[in-house]
């Protein structure tokens, strides 16, 4: 009789972990192929307009259904313009002037962002003497990045890029505070989002950025790809790794994105970081890390910042 125990095999949720590391690290690339040719607004109209119909699709086929109260869809609006509609297009006026790598490290200081909130809007939170080092550490690799010693490598653009990772943080904590517990799955909600995202730009974009006068080929595909899949497809992949890994490992996909938009920055379209940059990328990341390290000094009945944290990762990068 054979004794010899079978050989471990990886989880199946690896190869959806890094497919959603991969799609939402390509997006900055993406973002910067659509301004190319479109003003931000509209970028930010498609991209939430395939994500949504993605997202009604997939309502549709398992029967669920979206919210029908208007208190609700008053709160997903709200959250639209939160989560989608004001940073989506922040990073797209940002990466008219930035390069996507850089963007795409930006959006790396989100966690930050979020431990701040949850600290604030969770009264019986006190932090802990790691998760302030993690933040003054974070904290202090977005001044590299941005080059303080020498005023403000990037300027307005980088800064735009930061205030989308700092809404993307104030965004969930609103959808926590408001939509959680709605009896709604998260599907339907995330889709009345950028439903929501969608009107409103629909709204706004002909203000802003009036109605395209050509369609080239490259920058059209860009933003139909960003809206499927790294808006829709990552956001169902997210759920799914949140499922079957846990919320844990669904929110170590943060640390890959910006090595995923670095990466493909550099190799695809040529671009070029200052050596304080990619430094400043890995101490935000160490930052991010610490600042979501477990601890046990909660008031019981309180939920746990880590949570928010976890459960905060935007879905629709």
């Amino acid at each position: 009789m054979n004794t010899t125990a079978p050989e471990p095999t990886s989880p199946t949720w690896v190869p959806r972990f890094v497919l959603l590391a991969a799609i939402w690290g390509v997006s900055f690339l993406l973002i910067r192929l659509g301004v190319e040719a479109f003003h931000p607004t509209q970028v930010t109209l498609g991209r939430v307009a395939f994500g949504a119909a993605v997202l009604l699709a997939v309502v549709a086929v398992r029967r669920e259904r979206l919210p029908r109260s208007l208190k609700v869809w008053g709160h997903l609006f709200v959250a639209a313009s939160i989560t989608a509609s004001v940073p989506f297009t922040l990073f797209g006026y940002a990466e008219r002037h930035i390069p996507s790598a850089l963007a795409g490290i930006c959006n790396a200081t989100t966690p930050l962002f979020t431990v701040l909130v949850a600290l604030a809007v969770l009264p019986d939170e006190r932090p802990t003497r790691t998760r302030l080092a993690g933040l003054v550490t974070g904290f202090a690799g977005v001044a590299v990045v941005l080059g303080v010693w020498q005023g403000f490598a990037g300027g307005v653009p980088t800064l735009m890029a930061l205030t989308a990772a700092a809404l993307y943080a104030a965004g969930w904590a609103y959808v926590r505070r408001f939509l959680t517990g709605t009896g709604y799955s998260l599907a339907a909600l995330a889709c009345g989002q950028l439903l929501m995202a969608t009107l409103q730009l629909a709204l706004v974009t002909p203000l802003l950025g009036g109605v395209p006068s050509a369609f080239p080929l490259r920058s059209t595909l860009a933003v139909a790809a960003l809206g499927v899949f790294g808006t829709g497809i990552a956001y169902l992949l997210h759920h799914s790794l949140v499922r079957d890994a846990g919320a844990t490992v669904a929110s170590t996909v943060t640390y890959l994105i910006p090595l995923v938009s670095l990466a493909v920055g550099v190799t695809l379209l040529d671009e070029r970081l200052h050596w304080y940059q990619v430094l400043g990328a890995g101490i935000v990341l160490l930052g991010g890390w610490l600042s979501q390290r477990t601890v046990a000094t909660k008031a019981p009945a309180a939920p746990a910042v880590e949570d928010v944290v976890r459960e905060s990762v935007v879905p629709a990068r």
